[in-house]
C-alpha cells in the first residue's frame, strides 16, 4: 500500500500510534479493532474529543484510521488520538496545518500528574501541623 502515514499523539501518559490509510469506501475510524463509539462505550463527550479535527477540517472521507492506543485514562486516550489525527492530517496540506495550529490540535499538552513528594500525603498536601 502506498501513502500511508504513521504519526503518534501524546497526552499525560497516553500515547497513540495512528495509521492513515487511503479509502475508497469513506472515513471509518478504528481504535484498537474497535469502532470509536464502541472503545470509548458510548461516551460522547470522548468519542467527539477524538473525532474533533476531522469536523474542523470537514474533509476526511478518502482516508481510514487506524488506531492503536495505549496508557492512562480514558481523557488522555481522547486527547492522544486527536493529537495524532492532528500530526496525520497536517502532512495533506499546508492549509490543514495552519488551520489545526490555530485550533491548538497540533500542539503537545504538556500538563501531566505532578509526582509525590517524601514526608508528605501528596504531591502538594503537607501534614496536619500541630503547634502544641
Amino acid at each position: 500500500m502506498a501513502n500511508i502515514t504513521q504519526t503518534v499523539g501524546r497526552r499525560k501518559t497516553a500515547a497513540a500510534q495512528v495509521r492513515m490509510i487511503p479509502s475508497s469506501t469513506g472515513g471509518k475510524i478504528t481504535v484498537n479493532k474497535k469502532s470509536v463509539n464502541d472503545f470509548f462505550k458510548g461516551n460522547l463527550r470522548h468519542a467527539t474529543t477524538a473525532m474533533q479535527v476531522l469536523t474542523v477540517i470537514k474533509s476526511y472521507g478518502a482516508y481510514d484510521f487506524d488506531v492503536t492506543v495505549r496508557g492512562g485514562g480514558i481523557t488522555g486516550q481522547a486527547e492522544s488520538i486527536r493529537h495524532g489525527i492532528a500530526r496525520a492530517v497536517s502532512t495533506l496540506d499546508p492549509k490543514f496545518r495552519v488551520l489545526l495550529r490555530k485550533e491548538g490540535f497540533l500542539t503537545r499538552d504538556p500538563r501531566a500528574v505532578e509526582r509525590k513528594k517524601s514526608g508528605q500525603p501528596g504531591a502538594r498536601k503537607r501534614f496536619q501541623y500541630s503547634k502544641r
